[in-house]
């Protein structure tokens, strides 16, 4: 595979790198002459140990001597720009021999799971499974992803051309990639953003989705028309509904996100329509597609209701398909059945939406309402429990004097709407973020209540508690058990078919706990409540953030969940993924299916094929409950020092992160001045972190805990671990790939810094310790040794991208060493970041 790789990537990408060089423009051939002089000059000059302020200098001395600071500004801008655009061109080409470099049909896809189960006679079973299980991928519009919408249209046509090797249109390419810009110039607000991430629903997921499930049933020998969980893989929805992640979204943006998702939802069954009607041509078949048809054009471009739910819809392309076995011999039945099957699946929602709230937001909301009532919100947890329970009504809108608390009623009050017009599965479940009581559940459930009139009925709502840091992971099986013991909240599972989806960790739990505790509680975590949940009949779906522990460092989504053992519930996987990821792994239909596919078949795999690699024994348990700690203890006291918060906010490129056009969001929670680290975003965190070639939240605490581990005689312990867990060999692996993309020296200038210079040698000492012992656990003579495609990747990239680096490096030693900061060095970290994330692709 790793030759494929050099033939396919990385020579293709030295052939076609050269036709920038004679692209039309002004200066370019400057530009892309002197790059690679750059970039030797970056690599010599870090092995010779010289700070990015000697390596740009003495480039500027060598090769444009006597020119003035304008000019060189000037040529530092047109170095970012280039490097821009290598990285689309790697990227297109990468995306373009995408099934060349994966094994599409090889372990973890659709084909291999069926002939696994048949040769151990296991396909019964695995179809019982499919009856119930689900993948849901949840879009999120975190502002990692920075190209802009029509550079990823280039994007997609310069993939297609290179497939082709059509030099011409991939000459024609690379000048509209030249000539456009790679920024907003204007913030997306957050509807922009939910447009721009609606684009892969249409182009990527509608034709997947239903392409993976029409394979597995075929393969299955299960009728497609009559398979009653259409819903194996969906897709979530979190723009226009995530108001912890975007306090500038309103209830406004959710009606128009929704009303968006249900017309180009619209825009794609009436396409699929309209070429059913020139196949479909019968007696008694013909009209009722067309009437299909008519029906889908008035909801769309009269904006008039036909339909009041998909199963009208449903109810017509049924009779047409009774009418096409009885009069023609199921003449083009497949057609129409993989058509009704998208029907089945997308609904009229096309996404599932959620609406997501930090807890606190919640206490205050019912401190003001108690307080217009003239009474007082205080007492013990269950007093103020008993008072939200016994609450039979809300004060009108008017009477609230805080805005914000009127938005959040009026939050929920789409919920109504949107499921009138969309369906129950358009926006079915409400968040909580910082969840950290069983009061936390029980006011969201009860404004609900109050709110929807669903105080004598069934609410359509799912309640999901989502516990973050590692003191609320664990105290969350206590939690759960208390609310099942809720009556209230018990007679509300019964409505919602004993199903309780919880979500853990997030960005906030590495952030919290750094990377091993944050797994491990996790872990541990999910065990406990999959254990109490089967306690009171209650089927648990956990719902996890990419974003966080899962894969962070862009790891194996797919080993995670194939390592997670017996004890932890396995109904649904769940996982939101975000920015670069999106792109890089679901934006292209073959990337998409196999990625959905290597999702499915790891949780289906992990219920069929129980054995010891994925159950952790007492002994195994202990030593990573061992490791946790020591990495826990580790992380605390780097999060601890004084230096940690200055440090991000001073010589990281944090606060840029808050002036990019990239997202809609502030850069961090609270409204004070000042900085602290609860406020942080996970987001700009762990991206300042990625942006300095630094990753701490997804390594620091590894090299500590295992020379504890080894000081304390248990290192060939350690090792047996890392060859009989799958759960701790996905856990360094991960890991790994954080550290590769690490390059200390652009930094190492910081080791002489006055005020910053021992802080940065902790962290530079873990990362030298965590490359080692990781070694050693692994056997490895480097990191990545078992995978050579991605470590290949992953050293191009960074290749392409160290004169970013160290330009941005460059501008940042300048503003410590000076004291202050200037227009043009502010702009030069700002543009740096945009490459660099790019070439990263999984940052997020």
């Amino acid at each position: 595979m790793q030759q494929i790789y050099d033939t396919q990537v990385a020579k293709r990408f030295t052939i076609y790198n050269s036709l920038f060089l004679d692209l039309p423009f002004d200066d370019i051939y400057v530009t892309g002459t002197l790059l690679p002089f750059l970039g030797k000059a970056c690599e010599k000059g870090y092995k010779e140990g010289k700070t990015p302020v000697e390596i740009i200098e003495g480039f500027f001395e060598e090769m444009m001597p006597g020119e003035s600071e304008k000019k060189r500004s000037d040529f530092l801008f047109r170095m970012i720009q280039y490097v821009e655009r290598q990285v689309v061109l790697f990227d297109s080409i990468e995306d373009a021999a995408y099934d060349k470099i994966n094994d599409i049909n090889g372990k973890g896809s659709i084909k291999a799971l069926i002939s696994r189960v048949e040769t151990d006679k296991k396909k019964k079973e695995l179809i019982e499974k499919l009856k119930t299980f689900s993948v849901r991928l949840t879009l999120t519009a975190h502002p990692t992803q920075f190209y802009p919408g029509n550079v990823l249209g280039i994007i997609t046509d310069l993939e297609n051309a290179i497939r082709t090797d059509d030099l011409e249109s991939i000459n024609l390419l690379l000048q509209q990639l030249g000539k456009t810009g790679f920024i907003n110039r204007e913030k997306p607000t957050p509807f922009d953003e939910a447009i721009s991430l609606i684009w892969y629903l249409e182009n990527v997921f509608y034709q997947s989705i239903p392409d993976i499930v029409i394979r597995l049933l075929k393969g299955l020998g299960e009728p497609i028309h009559t398979w009653e969980n259409p819903g194996i893989l969906k897709v979530g929805f979190w723009p226009g509904g995530d108001r912890d992640g975007n306090p500038f979204v309103t209830h406004e943006t959710t009606l128009q996100v929704a009303d968006r998702l249900k017309k180009w939802l619209m825009r794609c069954y009436y396409r699929d329509l309209r070429k059913l009607k020139k196949r479909l041509t019968f007696k008694n078949v013909e009209e009722l597609i067309a009437k299909a048809e008519r029906g889908i054009y008035y909801t769309l471009f009269e904006n008039k209701q036909v339909y009041n739910s998909k199963e009208d819809l449903l109810a017509i392309l049924l009779e047409a398909r009774e009418a096409l076995i009885t009069h023609h011999d199921g003449l083009f039945l497949n057609l129409l059945d993989e058509f009704i099957l998208k029907v089945r699946i997308f609904g009229f929602h096309f996404a599932h939406m959620d609406l997501r709230q930090d807890s606190r937001k919640h206490d205050a909301l019912w401190e003001e309402i108690f307080s217009i009532q003239g009474k007082e919100f205080t007492g013990t947890e269950d007093e103020l429990i008993s008072k939200v329970m016994k609450t039979r009504g809300l004060p009108s809108l008017e009477d609230f004097q805080e805005p914000f608390h009127k938005e959040m009623l009026q939050s929920l009050g789409t919920v109504k709407e949107i499921q009138t017009l969309n369906g129950e599965e358009g926006l079915h479940r409400y968040i909580i973020s910082n969840c950290q009581s069983v009061l936390h559940v029980l006011e969201v459930f009860q404004l609900a209540k109050l709110t929807l009139g669903a105080k004598s009925s069934p609410l359509p709502l799912d309640i999901v508690p989502l516990f973050e840091t590692i003191d609320d992971l664990s105290m969350a099986p206590k939690i759960m058990a208390k609310l099942y013991e809720t009556p209230e909240y018990a007679d509300h599972l019964k409505s919602r078919g004993m199903k309780q989806n919880i979500m853990l960790g997030f960005s906030d739990g590495t952030k919290d706990g750094g990377y091993l505790k944050a797994n491990w509680s996790i872990l541990v975590a999910k065990e406990e409540l999959s254990e109490v949940s089967r306690k009171y009949g209650i089927k648990v779906v956990f719902f996890d953030g990419r974003g966080g522990p899962v894969a962070r460092g862009g790891g194996n989504l797919h080993n995670f969940y194939a390592s997670l053992g017996e004890k932890v519930d396995n109904s649904e996987i769940q996982v939101t993924i975000q920015g670069q990821t999106i792109s890089s792994n679901y934006g292209k239909q073959v990337s998409c299916t196999y990625n959905l596919e290597q999702l499915l078949s790891a949780g289906l795999e992990n219920h069929l094929y129980q054995d010891g690699e994925k159950n952790l024994n007492s002994k195994q348990r202990a030593m990573i409950q061992a490791l946790a700690d020591s990495g826990y203890d580790s992380y605390k006291e780097l999060k601890n020092h004084p230096k940690f918060v200055p440090y991000l906010e001073h010589v990281a490129p944090l606060k840029y992160f808050g002036m990019t056009n990239i997202g809609s969001r502030p850069l961090k929670r609270g409204k004070g001045s000042g900085l602290k680290f609860e406020d942080l975003r996970a987001i700009p965190f762990v991206g300042s972190w990625a942006q300095m070639k630094q990753n701490i939240p997804g390594f620091f605490g590894v090299g500590a805990a295992i020379e504890q581990a080894e000081k304390e005689g248990n290192l060939k312990e350690i090792k047996k671990l890392y060859q009989d867990s799958l759960f701790f060999r996905t856990l360094l692996s991960n890991s790994m790939q954080s550290l590769n993309k690490c390059f200390y020296p652009a930094t190492a200038y910081l080791s002489k810094n006055e005020e910053y210079g021992e802080f940065w040698n902790l962290l530079f000492e873990e990362y030298q310790r965590s490359v080692e012992k990781i070694k050693e656990i692994s056997g490895m003579s480097e990191l990545l040794e078992d995978n050579p495609v991605t470590k290949k990747s992953i050293e191009i990239r960074e290749k392409i991208v160290l004169p970013l680096i160290t330009i941005q490096q460059y501008a940042i030693q300048k503003i410590l060493e000076d004291g202050k900061s200037t227009n043009t060095l502010d702009k030069l970290i700002l543009r740096a970041m945009f490459g660099i994330i790019n070439a990263m692709r999984n940052a997020a």
